[in-house]
Order: structure tokens, then C-alpha cells, then sequence
């Protein structure tokens, strides 16, 4: 499911908890006399606020005066200004970066497909004369915000490893919504102990919950229920890193990529020198120069749009949502139509009362869809009824916002010789998440042993490389997943279709227990799963299958079938004890590196590297 923001302008695990869906938890029965309080107080807040927000509307259209958004963005300016700066990828918003997010979002939906976008940026050449002076390091890593997880796995390790970054490396101090399994990662690397996990925990609070409009609530345990601190985190990640003999490039911007033979050189400012290596990992997330050069007249076959905000205020505040509507499907009238709003909240860490609400929906990229700038407006007459809470009654502290593309041929594949993708610039993380530490933690064991292997058998030809981010065919069924819970525009929908599909697999899913639920509400599929929760659909709701294929389309359920029946075969294939290790008793370290990268593409490309 959706996560937290990792970055700038641009989403679990533990021990079991079932129940009976007409049974709550324990510590949920103390919750109905909070959602009696919020019944009462969200028609009052409805109908004092949507005064409030069309009295605003109307001011601002006849008067120029301020919208909401820039009331609220004025009050949060107000309180970062007595609080201190806060720095990071993500560390300050703004309206004019609001404003700045919103014209790349309307340029990405102006795009135009193919030929008709123009020659591509030139930002990664490949050339045939040798480097003109030495390999420095073994790795350059562009990017250093999530970059510096496996930077510092792999100096660690050996290897010599710089991290480039255009900003300041440093976390921000919102919080990063994780699971402790995801952070148990991080240990298993030997990049932190349980100790130093535990201080960068700002905040841990149970149980979670998952609802749609119309269906009965899912509550569960330890799903997204910590909060981290980023900065703390990033902090002791860069002196370990450092402590280890590696070297940080801060406030340093690349200017292009030279792929020579013998090595890789990053050209940086006109007053640096570039640097050299073997291989250039590319962690500069979906809008990287060298993803826009790959993709270059590729418009997203997806997008996620996420507004939200830290808020101050909330009184009841010990639980959190992973994904909830309450809400059908936006009508036409709406100022963001053809759309299903979703929501998910966490309590922060920084105080008692401070909760991060966040609004996302999916959509395609075509030029009728809403600007950011309405998606926000429309989050603060929608939060409201959600919370049950007045704005007049809160405090924001920050206000987030961005937009995520997504690609059906994800992983990216590089192109290029000495250069690879990770992270969200590789397109590795669940087209339903916003946000990639989860990703990044769940895949950075395997990344560490693909890029030792690649440096050691020297197996950095594109070729040898597209390897390590082979087909996965979870995540290319994760991709339709999107599509159903997206509207095309101008379709004629049920308006709560969205909301009972979802409602009767989480229903399905929840019955089957946590080795079925679990996996699903941390953008893991698995074959198994994934099949008794279709079966549990097909006999709780047979008739909504034809539903699905009007609302997504005939061909996209024909593709998603050859990457279920793909899940299967993987599944199959890495259960099968001898069947993986098998190979040419003389293998070379090249030939060795393809069979570890097969047989890790078959264990990850069916989920079973996931265990609870």
C-alpha cells in the first residue's frame, strides 16, 4: 500500500493478529466511542468548513484574495519559522515548490508520446576512447538520500565506494512510515545494530486499519506503524559510511555521464574535476536526467498523485490508517472528477497531538486530469470530514505534496554500459506505494550481492547488468492493481466500484489470515495469496468480475493474466530444492553471476524473499 514520502517532489511486518471481521481488537473497542465523537462532529465540521472553504473559493476568485492552500501554507511558514529550519530532500515545502511540482506535473501531462517530444537529452554518452586518467572509486552513487543505504553497505564490503549529491546528505524531519521487519533489514546488513535502529524510532503505535465506504473495517498490527526519523537515520548512515573510508560529494550537481571502455567518468560544476569509476548507480529517483534520457517520448502509464499534510491538534491519536476511503468516486462536478480519493494517517512522533494525513489518488497522465494545486484545495474541504477535526483546530507543521510516475515495463532495464538504476529511478518499488524506503530496504541485501558479484567478474556490460533488474512479474501484476483502483477519464463507472472491490478482497484477505493479508498490505504479491484472495472474491462478489473488465479494459486483465500464470511459474521454479543451483561444474565468475542473478529474480519476482 501507499507510504510515506521519501523525498523532495516526489510508499510492514510482524506477528500474527486475526480476528473475526464482526470482532474488533481490544485495543480497537476504545476507538467507538472516538468514531461517535467524529460522527457527531463531521457534519458540523462538514458544514462549517465547506462555508468556510467555498466562502475562500469565492473570495479568491472575485477578490484575488488567499486560497486555503495559502492560508495553510502561511500558518505552517509561521510555525517552521519559530521551530528552526529544517533541511533534506523534502525538509521544506513551500507554494512556489507547490507551484514548482504543479507545472512538471502539467508539462508531464502535456507530453506528447514518441517522436513528436523532440531529439532526448544527451546527459549519458557513450564513448569508444579510454578514460584520461585513473578509476577512483569502484562505484559512484548518484544520489545520496537513499543512495547511502547501499553506498555504505558496499564500502562496507570492500569496495570504494562516493556518494554525489545535489544537496545537502541529510534526512528531513518528517517522519518515514516503516515496519520494523523493513528496519530489521538494515541490521541483517551490518549497517546498524538494534540499538541504533531503536533511537531513530520517533514514534510506534497500533493497531492499523484498513476501510472502504460502504465495507466493514480491517484492523491489524505492526503494518507502517513506526515512525522514523530520517535525519537521525541518514546521519548515522553517512558516518558509518564515512567512518568506513568513503567519500561524499554534497551540494554537488551532475552535468552528464561519459561510458568509456575502461570506466565511467560523472562530469560535475565547470569548477570540479569529474570523477571516475567502474560503475555509476543511479539512485536519483523517477525524475533522474539519466531515467529521462531512457524514457525520453514515454509518458507514465500511471501516476500517483499525493497531497498532505503534519498537523497539530488531534486528540485522538493512537491509531493509524494504511489505506481507507470514505468517499465514492468523484463525480463530474467535482473539482478533481473521475477520481478515488484515498487516505492514509499515521500519529507523528514529534508530539502528542501531531498527526500525517496524506491524500493520494491514481491516475494516467492525460491533460483532463486535476492540478496539484486542486488536489490540495480539495484535500483541506475533504481532511475535515475524514478526521472529524476543524481546521480552525489544527496547527500545520508541514504540508507535503508530489506526484509519482509509473511504468508497466518497470524494472528499468538499463541501456547503458557501467550504469544502473535502484531505487525509484529503477522503478523497482510498488506502483501503489509513493515513496521508496521500504523498497530499498526490502531489496538492498540483494543489490549489495549483485553489485559486488558485478565488480568482482567485471560484468558491467548492459547486458550483464539488465540482469539485476530483471522482469518481476509481482510487480507487473501490482501494475494492474493500480489500474483498477484508477478511473479513466470520461468512463462511466459505478461510483463505488473502487470501493467494493477493495472492500471484499481485504475482507477475503483478512478471513485467510496475516500469511495472506499481511504480504498484500506491504506491496508484496505472492502466488498463493493472491489466488485465495481471487477465489475468496469469486465466491463473496462473483458478480462484480464483469464489472472489472469494463472498468479496467479487456486487454489490460488479458496481460495481467500472463504475469499471474509468470507468478506461478516463478513460484514453482524457486520452491523446486536443486533445480536453482544447477550449473556447468566450471562456471566462470560472469556466468556465475547470471545463474545468482536468475535464481534471485525468481525468489524476488514471486515474493518469496518476503517471510513474516
Amino acid at each position: 500500500m501507499a507510504r510515506a514520502l521519501t523525498s523532495g517532489p516526489g510508499i510492514l511486518y510482524a506477528k500474527p493478529f486475526a480476528y473475526r471481521l464482526r470482532t474488533r481488537p481490544p485495543l480497537v473497542r476504545q476507538h467507538k466511542a472516538i468514531s461517535l465523537r467524529k460522527s457527531q462532529l463531521q457534519q458540523r465540521c462538514c458544514a462549517g468548513l465547506t462555508a468556510s472553504y467555498e466562502g475562500t473559493r469565492t473570495q479568491s476568485s472575485e477578490s484575488s484574495g488567499p486560497s486555503v492552500t495559502e492560508q495553510m501554507f502561511d500558518r505552517a511558514a509561521r510555525h517552521a519559522s519559530a521551530a528552526g529550519p529544517a533541511g533534506g530532500a523534502g525538509g521544506t515545502t513551500s507554494y512556489a515548490a507547490l507551484q514548482g511540482a504543479d507545472a512538471a506535473w502539467a508539462k508531464a501531462k502535456a507530453q506528447k508520446a514518441g517522436k513528436p517530444q523532440g531529439p532526448p537529452p544527451n546527459f549519458v554518452q557513450e564513448v569508444q576512447t579510454p578514460l584520461s586518467q585513473s578509476v577512483q572509486y569502484d562505484v559512484i552513487m548518484c544520489g545520496g538520500t537513499l543512495g547511502i543505504f547501499l553506498a555504505c553497505s558496499l564500502q562496507l564490503k570492500g569496495l570504494k565506494v562516493a556518494v554525489v549529491e545535489r544537496g545537502p546528505l541529510q534526512g528531513r524531519q518528517q517522519e518515514w512510515n516503516i515496519s520494523r521487519k523493513e528496519l530489521q533489514e538494515l541490521v541483517h546488513e551490518g549497517l546498524l545494530s538494534t540499538d541504533e535502529v531503536d533511537e531513530c524510532i520517533s514514534i510506534e503505535f497500533n493497531p492499523v486499519r484498513a476501510g472502504f465506504h460502504g465495507s466493514q473495517e480491517v484492523w491489524t498490527r505492526d503494518v507502517l506503524n513506526l515512525g522514523v526519523k530520517p535525519d537521525m537515520l541518514i546521519a548515522k548512515m553517512r558516518h558509518k559510511f564515512e567512518a568506513a573510508g568513503g567519500k561524499v560529494f554534497e551540494r554537488t550537481v551532475a552535468q552528464g555521464v561519459r561510458v568509456h571502455p575502461d570506466g565511467v567518468a560523472l562530469q560535475l560544476q565547470a569548477d570540479q574535476h569529474d570523477v571516475t569509476g567502474q560503475l555509476i548507480i543511479d539512485c536519483m529517483g523517477n525524475f533522474s536526467p539519466i531515467v529521462r534520457q531512457v524514457r525520453w517520448g514515454h509518458k507514465p502509464d500511471g501516476v500517483c498523485m499525493v497531497v498532505g499534510s503534519c498537523c497539530r491538534g488531534f486528540d485522538d491519536n493512537t491509531t493509524g490508517d494504511v489505506i481507507f476511503t470514505n468517499d465514492p468516486i468523484q463525480p463530474a462536478s467535482s473539482v478533481i472528477p473521475d477520481l478515488q480519493c484515498f487516505w492514509e494517517a499515521f500519529p507523528s512522533g514529534s508530539g502528542a497531538t501531531d498527526r500525517t494525513t496524506y491524500m493520494f489518488t491514481y491516475a494516467d497522465a492525460q491533460p483532463t486530469r486535476p492540478s496539484l494545486l486542486a488536489m490540495m484545495e480539495e484535500y483541506w474541504k475533504l481532511m475535515p470530514k475524514y478526521q472529524g477535526i476543524d481546521l480552525d483546530h489544527i496547527e500545520p507543521l508541514r504540508i507535503l505534496f508530489g506526484w509519482f510516475p509509473t511504468y508497466r515495463d518497470s524494472p528499468l532495464k538499463t541501456p547503458f554500459d557501467r550504469v544502473l538504476q535502484i531505487g525509484d529511478a529503477s522503478g523497482i518499488q510498488s506502483p501503489l506505494s509513493f515513496g521508496g524506503f521500504g523498497a530499498m530496504a526490502r531489496h538492498l541485501s540483494r543489490l549489495r550481492r549483485a553489485v559486488l558479484e558485478a565488480i568482482q567478474a567485471k560484468a558491467l556490460d548492459q547486458k550483464a547488468l539488465a540482469t539485476i533488474n530483471a522482469y518481476n512479474p509481482g510487480l507487473s501484476a501490482a501494475w494492474m492493481f493500480q489500474r483498477a483502483m484508477s478511473v479513466r477519464p470520461n468512463h462511466s463507472s459505478n461510483p463505488n466500484f473502487i470501493n467494493r472491490l477493495l472492500g471484499v478482497n481485504f475482507r477475503s484477505m483478512h478471513l485467510r489470515g496475516d500469511w495472506v493479508l499481511k504480504p498484500f498490505m506491504q506491496d508484496v504479491v505472492q502466488f498463493v495469496p493472491l489466488t485465495m484472495t481471487l477465489l475468496g472474491q469469486l465466491t463473496t462478489d462473483p458478480l462484480v468480475i464483469p464489472q472489472i473488465f469494463k472498468h479496467v479494459g479487456i486487454l489490460p486483465v488479458l496481460g495481467w493474466v500472463r504475469h499471474f500464470f509468470a507468478l506461478a511459474v516463478y513460484t514453482i521454479v524457486s520452491k523446486v530444492r536443486g533445480l536453482a543451483h544447477y550449473w556447468p561444474p566450471k562456471a566462470t565468475s560472469r556466468e556465475q553471476f547470471l545463474k545468482n542473478r536468475r535464481v534471485e529474480s525468481w525468489r524476488y519476482g514471486c515474493g518469496l524473499d518476503y517471510s513474516q
